[in-house]
This record gives structure tokens, C-alpha cells and sequence, in this order.
């Protein structure tokens, strides 16, 4: 690997790749599955919109329904290996990391008029970074894959607080 970014990501990557069991790592880069992040995102959203904030809710939905629109083509043009897997391509972005953030983050803001701004937020901050730590920890991404979703996914989420938002004016 060349270049700063890249040789600061192997670095970072080999000193905290298996430095925790793979038993715990494997559990929470689980929580970027679908089966396990989507099923919170939906009943968040099937929530928000009985409550009244259908906007919110759909603007969620789509967000989520984005993640794999955006992530798939840019694993593909770069065809990046993974830190155990040098053989294998399609690493970066981390979908993982993408799921979570989109799924954990947009409950948050669904969930917030109901539930208070902090707590729906920590929670989506302490599950999304287990994923993200779980994946950097067990091998399945380097740092760089984590951090690159985070920041594609921000936009998503931007959209769906404006959703919320403007659900919450319209409606007050």
C-alpha cells in the first residue's frame, strides 16, 4: 500500500487487528447486519409514522433503501482487499458500518420527539461504533472503510433530520 492515508490505515490496522477475541468482534461488527439493523430502523419508523411524522419515516426508509445504491458501485471500482483477505476485493466502503449508521442514526431522529434528543442519540452512537470497532478489531475492514461510510452516509441522515424537522414545524 502507498501513499499517507493508505500506509497510516495498514499501520493502525495491524496494530488493532485480533487484539480482542474474534468471538467479541464478530458480535459487534453483527450489529451492520441487515436482519439485525433494519428490523430497529423499520419499527422506529412504523413508530414515528403513527405518531404522525410519515414524512420522517419515508425520508428514513429511502435513506436506508440508498445505502446499498451508494456502497455496492464504489466496492466494485475499487476493488480493494481486505486486511485478512488480500485475495479477496470489495472491502471499501464497509456496507456494515453503512447499515448500522443509517439504520441506528435514523431511528435516533425518528425516536427523538418521543423519547428525548440524547438517549436516542447515544444509543445510535454506541451501536453504530461497536459496528465500526467490531469490523476494524476482527479483520473485516481497515479503518479507512469504516470512516469512508460514516461520511457517505452523512448526507442520508442530514436529509431525514430535515424530514423530521420540517414534520415537526408543519405539525406544531
Amino acid at each position: 500500500m502507498r501513499g499517507p492515508l493508505l500506509s497510516w490505515d495498514a499501520r493502525l490496522s495491524g496494530a488493532l487487528v485480533r487484539s480482542v477475541p474474534d468471538a467479541v468482534t464478530e458480535g459487534l461488527s453483527d450489529l451492520g447486519n441487515i436482519p439485525v439493523a433494519l428490523p430497529v430502523l423499520l419499527l422506529a419508523a412504523a413508530y414515528a409514522a403513527l405518531r404522525g411524522n410519515r414524512r420522517g419515516a419515508v425520508a428514513a426508509a429511502v435513506a436506508m433503501a440508498l445505502v446499498p445504491a451508494l456502497v455496492v458501485p464504489l466496492k466494485e471500482w475499487t476493488a480493494r482487499p481486505g486486511p485478512l483477505e488480500p485475495w479477496a476485493a470489495g472491502y471499501f466502503p464497509s456496507g456494515h458500518t453503512a447499515t448500522a449508521f443509517v439504520a441506528y442514526a435514523g431511528a435516533a431522529l425518528l425516536l427523538r420527539p418521543h423519547l428525548g434528543r440524547w438517549w436516542p442519540a447515544a444509543a445510535a452512537l454506541v451501536l453504530t461504533g461497536a459496528t465500526a470497532v467490531g469490523l476494524v478489531l476482527r479483520g473485516f475492514h481497515w479503518p479507512l472503510d469504516v470512516l469512508a461510510s460514516l461520511l457517505m452516509c452523512t448526507p442520508l441522515l442530514l436529509a431525514v433530520r430535515r424530514s423530521c424537522r420540517s414534520t415537526r414545524r408543519s405539525s406544531g
